[in-house]
């Protein structure tokens, strides 16, 4: 089975060394040099161009920045692959970019599927991602393989699109959930509670989340995470950005109510102003009073 992966960014790339590890044949691609000379460092089979990475391929994977990417590459790559192959565009984009991938690759008798990811670099390099899926069962079907190659929990959220819709709703809940946990220490810290009491308590109590049970925000307090490596990501404000804003692209085209989620997006937008947008999206608690210092233990 030839697989042409294309998008070797920090997600990108271990997504495909895990293919490549568990006996894959790949043809890699990236239209950025030091995305190519990295994965060819990290002794991925790079070529000379996206097209020659998905002739002939029976599987076209993508790992693209936004949707327009997305319909570029898929535009210019859908003819060339093989008949029946099976399209997986993982990035995370726009609704209606989504479908109009699985139209596109379904108009020339490929099986599409849409499979945003959740994990970030750390699942993306221990093969540990979430895909969230979208297509005809056929098409998932055919695609479970490779996705578990990569990750370790796949799930079928319903037709074309679905995947998308279901990574636009959990990081929205995960932006806003992020800044309340990064509210509350900044709370803890003025009024004298130590960070590791506030950790404790949190972390076994009605406050309990991801965002501070496995990724707190602040540094030396549970599990090693970007807090305690000066805040480099991780999964960057920049796209903790991009995300909610598809979110509020979705609450308005839809007449969803989503006021927590269009102020988390103003946030997050005040915050990348700023210079920030390199930061991982736990950063965020830099720009509340009491900011990064380490709290008392």
């Amino acid at each position: 089975m030839n697989i042409a992966f294309i998008g070797l960014g920090n997600m990108g790339r271990p997504m495909a060394t895990n293919l490549a590890n568990a006996g894959y044949h790949l043809r890699c691609y990236d239209s950025f040099e030091g995305a190519r000379a990295a994965a060819a460092a990290a002794g991925l089979p790079v070529v000379g161009s996206a097209r020659e990475a998905a002739l002939g391929a029976d599987v076209l994977v993508t790992m693209l920045p936004d949707g327009a990417s997305a319909r570029e590459v898929w535009e210019a790559l859908v003819d060339g692959l093989a008949p029946s192959a099976v399209a997986i565009d993982c990035s995370t984009i726009d609704l209606d970019s989504a479908r109009t991938l699985h139209r596109l690759a379904a108009a020339r008798g490929l099986r599409p599927v849409d499979a945003p990811v959740s994990g970030g670099v750390g699942g993306a390099t221990n093969g540990t991602l979430t895909f969230m899926c979208g297509g005809e069962e056929e098409a998932l079907d055919a695609a479970g393989p490779i996705l578990a190659a990569m990750g370790q929990k796949i799930v079928r959220c319903g037709p074309a699109g679905s995947g998308q819709a279901a990574k636009i709703c959990n990081n929205m809940v995960l932006g806003i959930s992020m800044i309340g946990v990064c509210e509350a220490f900044a709370l803890a810290d003025h009024m004298g509670l130590s960070r590791q009491a506030m950790f404790d308590v949190v972390s076994t109590s009605s406050g309990s989340c991801w965002s501070i049970n496995t990724y707190c925000p602040v540094p030396g307090i549970g599990p090693r995470t970007p807090a305690d490596n000066d805040y480099n990501p991780g999964f960057a404000a920049s796209l903790m950005l991009k995300d909610l804003r598809l979110a509020q692209e979705a609450a308005q085209a839809t007449g969803a109510r989503t006021p927590l989620g269009g102020h988390a997006a103003k946030i997050y937008e005040d915050f990348v102003r700023e210079g920030h947008g390199g930061k991982d999206f736990s950063g965020i608690i830099l720009s509340l009073d009491g900011g990064p210092a380490p709290g008392g233990g």
